[in-house]
């Protein structure tokens, strides 16, 4: 196998989107077409919805405060 730059071709949704001069991997032998795994990695960051979004924050959970006249003397729930 050999590396060649080749035009990439997907569907989003409905759109058919080309990416030229894409890095795959070409089988002397048959032809056969492998495009290169971290380039695809990147595309799909690329082509993904949230791209360019900055990432949602989760809201912290609320500090649990146990409450004085719930504890015992021990200072164990009771």
């Amino acid at each position: 196998m050999h590396r060649r730059y080749l035009t990439f071709f997907t569907y989003l949704d409905d759109e058919l989107v080309t990416v030229p001069n894409f890095p795959a991997w070409v089988c002397d032998l048959c032809g056969r077409r492998e495009y290169d795994t971290r380039a695809l990695n990147q595309l799909v960051l690329i082509l993904s919805p949230n791209a360019g979004k900055p990432p949602r924050r989760r809201g912290r959970a609320p500090k649990r405060v146990l409450r004085r006249d719930k504890l015992s003397r021990t200072g164990k729930l009771g």
